[in-house]
C-alpha cells in the first residue's frame, strides 16, 4: 500500500466492502453513487427480483458499456480534432505563401 492510498468501507446489497484506493473523496463518491444507481434498482422495476450476483453483473455489463462507448467517442473526438487541425495548417501554410 503507498502513502496516497487509503481505507475505504461501503456496503452494497447488505454486504460490506473494504479495500485501499488511491482515489479522491469526490471520485469515491461518485463511483459508489454510480455503482448503487445500477445496482440497488427501484423496487418497482423487474430487476428488483435479481440475486445480488446478477445483479452485480448486471452492472458490470452497463459500466462496461458506457467505457466502451466513451472510448469510441474519445478516438472519434482525436479523429476530428486532428482533422481540423490539419486543415487549419493547411490554409496557414496557403495564407503565407500568398503573401
Amino acid at each position: 500500500m503507498s502513502n496516497s492510498e487509503r481505507l475505504v468501507e461501503f456496503e452494497l446489497l447488505g454486504q460490506e466492502y473494504r479495500f485501499y484506493t488511491g482515489a479522491s473523496e469526490e471520485e469515491m463518491q461518485a463511483i459508489l453513487s454510480l455503482v448503487r444507481q445500477l445496482v440497488e434498482t427501484e423496487p418497482n422495476t423487474n430487476v428488483g427480483t435479481l440475486a445480488s450476483g446478477k445483479k452485480a453483473v448486471l452492472a458490470c455489463l452497463n459500466i462496461a458499456s458506457r467505457y466502451v462507448k466513451l472510448q469510441q467517442e474519445f478516438k472519434d473526438y482525436q479523429h476530428n480534432t486532428e482533422y481540423k487541425i490539419g486543415r487549419l495548417v493547411d490554409e496557414i501554410k496557403t495564407g503565407l505563401a500568398s503573401e
